[in-house]
This record gives C-alpha cells, structure tokens and sequence, in this order.
C-alpha cells in the first residue's frame, strides 16, 4: 500500500518558515512533490509486472514475494534513520543523498540479470527511499510560511501521498505491457537525476544538529525482521522443520530481543520505548501492521489472479485495481468531515469492519468469477474501509505525544505500515504455498492450463481469507485494547502533517 508519512521538522527552521519566502516556491514545490511520488510509486509500479518479473528471472512463486518485501523491509527499518540523519546533517542534503541511492538502485534493478541481483536492488532502493522520504515534508515545512500558502502545499502534498498508489499500478502496467517490466525501474533514473540536479539549488537547508546516531537500533530491528519474514517464505517453499527455517526464526527473535534492550539503554533511541505506553496509541500501531498486512497480500496475490487466471494484461490489472485505490484515496479525503459527528474510534471501528466484509466476499473468488460483480463491489468496500481507517488510525498513533517525540512517534506511523507489509505478506505466502499447487511452468495443453488456473485461484482465495483474518484481529484490537468510553466521543484529532497514502 502506499507510504503514509508524517514528519516534524526541526523547531528553529518550522518559525523560520512562518516569515521567510522561498525565492522559487514553485520549482521548490515541484521538487518535493516528485520525489515523493517517485517513493510512493516504487511500493505499487512493480506489483503488475510480477508475473513478467517471475518468468523473466526465475523466481519461485514463494520467492517472488521478496520484490515487494526487500523495498518495504528496508524503507521501514531504516527510516527513522533516515529522519535522525536529517536533522543532524542537514536536510537537503540528505534530501539529495537519499535520492542519489534510490537512483542508483533503481538503474540496478533494471539491469538485473538475476533473482538476487533485483533483491539486492530492491533493498537498496528502500534505502534510499528511507533516508529522503522524511527529509520531504520537513522541506516542505520549512519552505512556506505557516497559513494557507502551507496550507496549499500540504493540501498538494497529501494528493500525491493518497493518489499514488493508484498511478503507479497503471503506470507499471503499462511500462511492462507496451515496453518492460524493467522500465518500471529505470524511469526513476532520468527523474533522479533531474531532482538532484535541481535540488541543490532551490531548496533551503536547515541547520544540522549534535546528536548520535541510533546505528545498532536500526540494524537490530531491521535484519531481525528480515529473518522473521525469510522464515516465513522458507517454511513455505521447505516446510515449518528446516534447519534454516528455524535457525532463521531464532535470529529473527534473539535480533529483536536485542533491539528492545538497545532501544533501554541508548542515549538517544531510534525508538523511545515510552512511545508504547498508551494503549491508544500502541493499539494504532497494531491495528495499522494488521490491516496493512492483509491489504499489501491482497495487492500481491489479486494481481497474480488477474493475469494467470482472468487473462488480464499488466495494464488491465493496474486497472482493475482502480476501484479499491481510487475509492481509498477519496474515502481519506471525506473522514476528517465524518469523524468529529461519529467520534474517533468510531470512525475507525467502521471502517475497519467494512473493509473486512469487502475482504471476506473477495475470498470466495474462484477460477470461473467475473470481475463484475464478484470481485469490483468488495473492492469498493474495501477501498471504504480502508480510506476511512487511515485517519483515525494516524491520529491515534501521533497523539499526545511530547514535541521532543513528535517525530519518533510520526515516524512509527510509517514504520509499522512498511513492516505490516513485509511481514504480512511473508505469512500469507506460506498460506498460498500450502493450498496451491499450480506447476511452476506453464502447462502446454488446455486441460493443464485449466486445472493450473483452478489451482492458482484456489490458492488466492486462500490467501485473501488469510488477508480477511488479519483484518478481523486488527478489529478485535481496536475493540479490546483502544476502545474505551472516554475516547469513543472523541473527536478525530486535527493534525496537519497528516498523509493518508495507502496503496499496495
């Protein structure tokens, strides 16, 4: 799904900007705003091309699952890194930095010869995105005055964030329908190239700060969750008793445990633990990596069925995708209104709901359902649901914080979206390894190709009910642990850095 960011610029440059004019607020705008819709992209462009991408490279089907989870395991792990690099060297240029390695992954992606080489691409790619992507709203912070004149920009900012998504499905169909799948990679290069020429020379720097930096944090977090998820795709491919199976999920633990402890007694925590305190606010970081998980899967395998099963082009599944993502995006937009007549958890419980009966009527697909209606109406609730949530649930996971933990507590918000994705999707696989038994080449004769068509929409199926559960445990969740008397009145918080993007 796509990226939900939101980020707190350093307190000096934020008064600064309220009396201070950029020379070319246009070009400025223009810089921000492409950067980030280049990130966003990358989390939806290459889900079309999957298919292409397997039969090209020789990925398995459990395999395959990494094109996505390399990308978000990385952007996820590293960003709050990334944020804290920002403040304490500078923005713009780390800004710069962050787009340079993006570009340059994405220049190897497209070049790649081989499974692991496009991995290895992938989570360099994320990298990148997790050193610029918190670096563009704080730019953009500092660079128009606080009033409607930031107004406008955020308003622009939050389009790009929300609509995203829903291009880079088209885009990557079309790039791999009439061209490659490869140019879903290498259209980043002449676009990076250009924003860091232009960069350096209209965007304002801020001020760099003394601090440290949480290196053996992000490391921690992020290899451990790395294991856990290539335990999760292995045991699908090898099964639950291979050595590296659980050799890999016994890393994945003792990483993390690490992490916890590192996060205890660093002078300056990736993550301050004291964030978790609130049941509220923990439970959004739950409810978030839940409902992100089934919906990240659901993009994963939907597109699988929509090419191997319904025939579709690249295109024609970036299409089909439009009312869930399209909806989502217009869903983020209204709940603001709706939520201070229905209350917070309200909102969010509604929501949530509806987007589990889109998912749960989505499961019953099979290999002889039409588009219309089977598989279009649960995607229009879905994208309801889904786009109602999302406000709710970032206001949830930002508020009442301290200011000194604005942006470790923002930056959660994104980091459990990226690694609900990844791990999600690692689960579901070994679910679709289970009930699938579709040939891993395709079948020559008219009976095996329908007998493997039954067999991938079996196993899709079988893995939106999986996409179903974990929506129904993110619903539990924001029913037993957020949910409380006092809260269920309240209104949505009104914050203004709020970026609803969901899309893959």
């Amino acid at each position: 799904m796509p990226t939900s960011l939101t980020e707190r610029a350093p307190q000096p440059d934020q008064s600064a900007a309220s009396t201070r004019r950029v020379p070319h607020p246009k070009v400025v705008l223009a810089v921000i705003l492409a950067t980030y819709l280049m990130i966003i992209l990358d989390a939806t462009i290459i889900i079309t091309a999957l298919p292409k991408i397997r039969h090209t490279l020789g990925f398995s089907a459990t395999g395959l699952s990494w094109v996505q989870s390399a990308y978000t395991l990385t952007f996820g792990g590293f960003l709050l890194l990334g944020a804290r690099a920002g403040d304490l060297l500078g923005r713009r240029r780390v800004f710069v930095a962050g787009i340079a390695v993006f570009t340059f992954a994405s220049l190897l992606g497209g070049l790649a010869q081989s499974s692991t080489w496009l991995l290895a691409a992938r989570a360099l790619q994320g990298i990148g995105a997790a050193i610029a992507a918190p670096s563009t709203l704080a730019l953009l912070q500092i660079s128009f005055r606080e009033g409607p004149e930031r107004a406008r920009a955020i308003g622009a900012y939050s389009a790009v964030a929300g609509g995203g998504g829903s291009i880079g499905l088209v885009l990557g169909g079309m790039l791999t329908t009439w061209v490659s799948w490869r140019w879903a990679l290498f259209i980043n290069v002449p676009i990076g190239v250009l924003l860091m020429t232009l960069a350096p020379r209209y965007l304002p720097e801020s001020e760099p700060k003394h601090g440290h930096f949480d290196l053996a944090g992000a490391a921690t977090s992020t290899l451990g969750m790395a294991a856990l998820v290539f335990g999760f795709v292995r045991a699908a491919s090898s099964g639950w008793s291979d050595p590296a199976t659980v050799t890999s999920f016994v890393i994945g633990v003792l990483l993390l445990a690490a992490f916890v402890v590192n996060e205890r007694r660093a002078e300056q925590p990736i993550t301050p633990l004291h964030l978790f305190a609130s049941r509220e606010r923990s439970g959004s970081y739950a409810v978030r990596m839940l409902v992100v998980s089934g919906m990240f899967a659901m993009f994963f395998f939907l597109t699988q069925f929509f090419q191997g099963v319904l025939g579709y082009s690249a295109l024609g599944a970036g299409v089909a995708f439009l009312p869930v993502t399209a909806v989502m995006f217009a869903a983020a937009r209204l709940a603001p209104r709706i939520g201070p007549r229905m209350g917070n958890i309200r909102l969010l419980a509604g929501g949530v709901a509806v987007a589990l009966v889109g998912m749960v009527l989505l499961s019953r697909i099979t290999s002889d359902t039409h588009y219309f209606p089977m598989i279009a109406i649960p995607m229009l609730l879905l994208g309801v649901g889904i786009g109602t949530a999302l406000t709710p649930l970032t206001s949830y996971g930002v508020a009442g914080v301290a200011p000194g933990d604005a942006g470790a507590a923002s930056g959660l918000v994104n980091v459990a979206q990226q690694l609900g994705a990844s791990l999600g999707l690692g689960i579901l696989v070994t679910v679709f390894a289970a009930a699938s038994h579709a040939p891993a080449h395709p079948a020559r004769t008219a009976s095996a190709n329908v007998l493997a068509r039954q067999e991938l929409a079996h196993g899709v199926a079988t893995a939106l009910r999986g996409s179903a559960l974990f929506l129904a445990l993110g619903l539990i969740v924001v029913v037993t642990v957020m949910w409380r008397p006092a809260t269920a009145a309240a209104p949505v918080a009104a914050f203004d850095l709020e970026l609803g993007d969901e899309a893959a």
